[in-house]
């Protein structure tokens, strides 16, 4: 998630197992304590920029929109809140005055959708920055780039290494529903209508298990944490996958309604601080990100300038 298109606290980045029924038990579990609160947010004033940030500093909670990815955004099996978005989110929230954060549940490709009918008031997701999502919401600035891998059989049988084998190999493929995989592996040259698109990187790693597919795509920081206990599958090295007949490395950011612009750059301001400090790198390494994850890129960039 990677995320996924539409784009904790544990020590070792993800919960103990990786079981579906676990994760989603939590995610119900969440999905309870959102409903304790107001249904929905107050709708945006008409303001340049939004007045959010102020009601937020007068509620003393942002709910945020999570879609049970590991290591992005999940509830762990004991019912709490985690992740690198979470754990980042309530870093910098504190900084601007909110000190509670509360998750709302939902599944990958809902999480704009909810963002802009005002179901929680910013994604915390890990959601890659995309033209095509930045018609639809505003984003703060990447708090970490990643590449592709995929998540294979022992051993990596078909030697798939990148959407090129893929397709040359006929292999059978799968990613996450509204992942980025999607049109990574289109633009090398997979029939869509052949991918099998499945929730998440659990049924994803569950698939290649049991062999309905060759492979399943993600990012490399996803295929990492859900393979850790596989005894059947494994992670391949992480790659750049081809998008317009050039490299391409992604950036994951929160996301913001495009009226609360004000919220977006009053975030960035304490995101900045945090990377030029080195605690952003703090916060994310439980989660099984390295150097190679911090980044320089903008959402600008991203968006296409």
């Amino acid at each position: 998630m990677a995320p996924p298109l539409g784009n904790d606290r544990h020590t070792s980045g993800h919960p103990p197992g990786h079981t579906r029924r676990a994760l989603l038990a939590g995610v119900a579990a969440a999905g309870a304590l959102g409903a304790a609160g107001c249904s929905r947010v107050a709708t945006a004033s008409a303001t340049s920029g939004g007045d959010l940030l102020d009601r937020l500093k007068a509620q003393g909670i942002v709910r945020l929109g999570i879609a049970g990815e590991i290591p992005f955004g999940y509830i762990d099996t004991d019912g709490r809140l985690t992740g690198e978005a979470p754990k980042l989110a309530e870093a910098i929230f504190k900084r601007l005055g909110v000190d509670k954060v509360q998750p709302v549940p939902t599944e990958f490709g809902s999480l704009i959708p909810g963002l802009n009918s005002q179901q929680f008031d910013v994604v915390a997701a890990g959601m890659y920055v995309t033209p095509e999502r930045c018609e639809q919401v505003v984003f703060a600035d990447p708090d970490y780039q990643v590449l592709d891998a995929f998540v294979v059989r022992k051993g990596n049988p078909k030697g798939l290494l990148d959407y090129k084998d893929v397709v040359t190999k006929k292999a059978k493929f799968a990613t996450g529903t509204g992942y980025a995989q999607i049109q990574h592996a289109v633009d090398a040259g997979y029939k869509q209508g052949d991918i099998l698109i499945v929730p998440d990187q659990v049924a994803g790693l569950n698939a290649v298990e049991a062999g309905r597919v060759d492979v399943f795509a993600g990012t490399a920081l996803t295929t990492r944490a859900v393979v850790k206990k596989s005894a059947k599958a494994e992670s391949t090295r992480p790659f750049a996958p081809l998008v317009d007949g050039k490299p391409r490395i992604d950036g994951g950011a929160f996301a913001f309604r495009p009226t609360e612009s004000k919220l977006r750059d009053a975030f960035n301001v304490e995101l900045h601080r945090l990377k030029k400090s080195g605690e952003l790198f703090r916060i994310l390494r439980p989660f099984g990100f390295t150097k190679a994850e911090m980044t320089d890129l903008t959402a600008k960039e991203l968006c296409g300038g």
